[in-house]
């Protein structure tokens, strides 16, 4: 006697209807690939669904793919990213980065060792320089740098240059300070 433990053996007889065996499997691979194909139909179409114009190539229009017509050389780099930074509106802030690196061509070779940008906030160019003589002289040209700005970067959006001598250190604020006259000479 063989001893059969597998699905559909005797004792349980709801094991042996879930487990077809014979030609109970052949029905059910046929009806699931009946079902795929049904599927695949539903999703597809079917032929005479889509009719005769499925077959059928896509006409050609005369003069359509003629070589070096209007219209079939490929955009530049250069375009191409100009209108990317102008659909994300990148204008202003690559403005202001061109600005901020060619300040040496803006201001000339003398200012510009003894002065640097360091930032644009609110339409205000803020300039740091070296000393307080040199920050006044260029208060002085404030309207021709201003001049050549709105020239050469329109973009950036520039409508004011603030110049500033180095920083000096204030005992007037900070954690440590006093109401009072600040730091006197306290010998004598």
């Amino acid at each position: 006697m063989t001893d059969r433990s597998g699905p559909g053996a005797g004792g349980d007889p709801a094991s042996a209807a879930d487990h077809p065996q014979g030609d109970e499997l052949d029905e059910v691979g046929d009806s699931e690939s009946v079902a795929v194909y049904q599927r695949l139909r539903r999703v597809f179409g079917s032929a005479a669904v889509r009719g005769t114009n499925a077959r059928k190539r896509r006409q050609r229009t005369p003069g359509g793919s003629v070589p070096f017509a209007p219209g079939r050389d490929p955009d530049r780099l250069g375009d191409i990213v100009q209108g990317l930074t102008a659909r994300l509106g990148w204008d202003s802030s690559l403005a202001q980065s061109d600005l901020m690196l060619a300040w040496t061509e803006i201001a000339g070779e003398e200012t510009a060792a003894h002065s640097h940008p360091t930032g644009i906030d609110g339409g205000t160019l803020t300039v740091e320089c070296e000393s307080t003589a040199w920050a006044t002289q260029l208060r002085l040209m404030r309207v021709e740098i201003t001049t050549r700005i709105a020239e050469k970067y329109p973009d950036a959006g520039v409508q004011s240059i603030r110049f500033q001598g180095p920083d000096a250190p204030s005992w007037k604020r900070g954690p440590k300070s006093v109401p009072g006259r600040g730091p006197r000479d306290t010998y004598g």
